[in-house]
């Protein structure tokens, strides 16, 4: 699965790089002969383009390297630089022609549009929407940032062909010169993507909340096992768009045996690994919250449920040997978690205090 989406990735970049230097050649001609800065930038960006498929396809070669002792989670990772890099490109993109448009605005420079540098314009305009949505629809198909930025990139890049088209329209029938106007004007919004490819891969690298639809499915398939009674503490790490890795919590009754556990577990990993392509690595709550412990759990429950800040109780457990009992409680970001837990804490042990109470606190890792 690996290998094919490898493949599909480096075609559909080759495919963008042949597209975009016929997209240079074809305005940088137009530009130079009607003396246009805004099609020279915009033969620029295209360049720029090609440039990120170049960087798409190096990235994607090194990030496929087996695993190793020193990088035991492969290199899957490496896509993230390459957006980053391909981000940086887009913002220098947009910034030294920013500064080549404010020149055109401060010393306007006569130009001459014709018939067939308009023709080429509009079909440079109807060929980027074609490239962007195929880019776009294969970076969502692939799960490949790369691939969507570039896509996102190509489709701001007809607008902005569709700026120059107007301008040159403009110039053409009232002879007046927008040039230096339009080439700001192209140059904040490609500045703006930039800083939206750069963001968005930043966070990757830095960590966001897992897809509620992904974590809804996953819990949905980890629940329809025979003995399973909740799925909880479901977190998934990333190593890259196509490597994912989690942990899980599953309840079960307290009465199966390390056999029973064993076979239920290997199951279900098995499972959501054939399906979903995750590593999924599970822990087990073990329940018993029936007979004289209902009353405590029940409890529990209403106490932990007149605190907003708190979004869940699970993993609720009664030893009588020990006289003890735990449960987990998942507590808003936004609450004083220690806080919450301590005056919860206070008031059950007050209504039981034969028992020894131990909350523990979990983050708010998905839904």
């Amino acid at each position: 699965m690996t290998e094919n989406r490898e493949k599909s990735i480096i075609r559909t970049s080759i495919i963008g790089i042949i597209a975009n230097i016929v997209l240079v050649a074809f305005k940088a001609a137009v530009g130079i002969f009607a003396n246009s800065i805004a099609i020279i930038l915009d033969a620029v960006n295209n360049l720029s383009d090609a440039l990120s498929s170049v960087i798409t396809i190096v990235g994607t070669k090194l990030s496929s390297k087996a695993p190793d002792k020193k990088h035991p989670y492969g290199y899957g990772r490496i896509e993230y630089i390459t957006s980053v890099v391909i981000a940086v490109i887009v913002l220098l993109a947009g910034v030294t022609s920013l500064r080549e448009s404010a020149g055109k605005i401060l010393e306007p420079q006569q130009t001459d549009y014709s018939v067939p540098s308009v023709i080429v314009i509009a079909a440079a305009i109807v060929a980027k929407i074609i490239i962007g949505r195929y880019f776009k629809a294969q970076g969502d198909k692939l799960n490949s940032q790369s691939l969507t930025a570039s896509g996102a990139d190509a489709l701001f890049d007809a607008v902005l062909s569709g700026g120059t088209l107007v301008t040159a329209i403009v110039s053409m029938i009232w002879g007046l010169s927008l040039e230096g106007i339009m080439g700001v004007l192209i140059s904040i919004i490609i500045i703006k993507s930039g800083i939206e490819i750069l963001t968005d891969t930043l966070n990757s690298i830095i960590g966001v909340r897992a897809d509620k639809e992904l974590t809804d499915k996953l819990k949905e398939k980890i629940n329809s096992f025979e003995g399973v009674k909740g799925t909880y503490d479901l977190t998934l790490h990333n190593y890259g768009p196509s490597k994912i890795m989690g942990t899980a919590h599953v309840e079960v009754a307290d009465s199966m045996s390390a056999k029973e556990i064993h076979r239920l577990t290997r199951s279900i990993s098995g499972a959501v690994f054939v399906e979903f392509g995750i590593v999924l690595t599970l822990g087990i709550y073990a329940s018993n919250n029936t007979g004289k412990f209902a009353e405590i759990k029940k409890t529990a429950e209403q106490i932990t449920a007149s605190y907003d800040e708190i979004l869940q109780m699970h993993g609720f457990y009664a030893d009588d040997d020990t006289k003890s009992v735990s449960f987990d409680i998942i507590v808003d970001f936004d609450a004083d978690a220690i806080e919450v837990r301590d005056s919860i804490k206070k008031e059950i042990s007050e209504k039981f205090p034969e028992f020894k109470f131990d909350i523990i606190l979990d983050s708010d890792y998905s839904d």
